[in-house]
């Protein structure tokens, strides 16, 4: 008896294992399946090490840039919470309250120092100008921002005198510009002063709007007028100074034309 023909064997086999295309149809669909679960399985692994471990907690602060400032008041203001999962820290948070209760920092970076660290990097304001108030002085930096309030003056920042009387010369520069006004030209006045210059003022006197002088702890005097052109009559004073080292009166009201004189 003769045996099965090619085509009828071919039949069998395709009749026991299927079709070509339904064999790769589920090799695919068991490879997706696989892949599924190691992803979901990644994925429960690595929130459990980020949220759940002890690995990846805020153990340690640090704080950097201070000067005035003691990192332990840095730390107590910032609040970071101690133990906490790093990845759940809220940075933004942190720079609010420190901005919030600590005013004389300027800027501040809440840095993640994995894989248990916080670092706080900040930097304080710089006064420039100093306010009397009762026995006390407000600290002022070159934007104007009053940031904090001590019992002694800083040395080399020079205190506002504001004698712009509500009668007399300065009674109208007053009415139009307003105390605030006239203090903030005093600030800008401050903090244009050359560096010398700054550190061995005293006093930022206004009488007006543009009658603004500076006195210096040796007694010289300089006549700034008002608060424009600021880097002009910086680099005016600096040459002025330098060609007349023996003059105690300094104008550069005008920057194009200094003046200065001995008395």
């Amino acid at each position: 008896m003769a045996g099965p023909t090619t085509a009828e064997r071919g039949k069998r086999q395709q009749g026991s294992s299927g079709p070509p295309s339904a064999r790769g149809a589920g090799r695919r669909l068991r490879t997706i399946v696989i892949l599924a679960i190691a992803v979901v399985l990644l994925g429960a692994g690595g929130a459990w090490v980020l949220y759940g471990s002890q690995w990846l907690r805020v153990r340690h602060v640090s704080v950097s840039g201070t000067r005035v400032l003691s990192s332990s008041q840095v730390r107590e203001a910032a609040d970071v919470p101690v133990g906490a999962p790093m990845v759940s820290v809220d940075t933004d948070a942190i720079e609010a309250r420190l901005r919030r209760k600590l005013p004389r920092i300027d800027t501040v970076d809440v840095v993640r120092s994995w894989p248990r660290g916080i670092d706080l990097e900040v930097s304080e304001r710089t006064p420039v100008l100093l306010i009397r108030k009762g026995g006390n002085f407000v600290e002022v930096d070159d934007e104007g921002v009053r940031f904090a309030t001590v019992s002694q003056a800083p040395k080399g920042v020079p205190s506002l005198e504001l004698s712009a009387a509500r009668k007399g010369p300065g009674a109208a520069s007053l009415r139009r510009f307003g105390t605030g006004r006239l203090v903030r030209a005093a600030v800008r006045v401050a903090g244009d002063l050359p560096a010398p210059v700054a550190h061995a003022a005293r006093t930022v006197r206004v009488r007006s709007y543009d009658a603004i002088s500076v006195e210096l702890g040796d007694g010289r005097t300089v006549v700034w007028g008002s608060d424009e052109q600021g880097r002009a009559k910086a680099r005016a004073l600096t040459a002025l100074m330098k060609a007349a080292p023996g003059a105690r009166h300094f104008d550069v009201t005008v920057p194009t034309a200094p003046a200065s004189s001995v008395s």
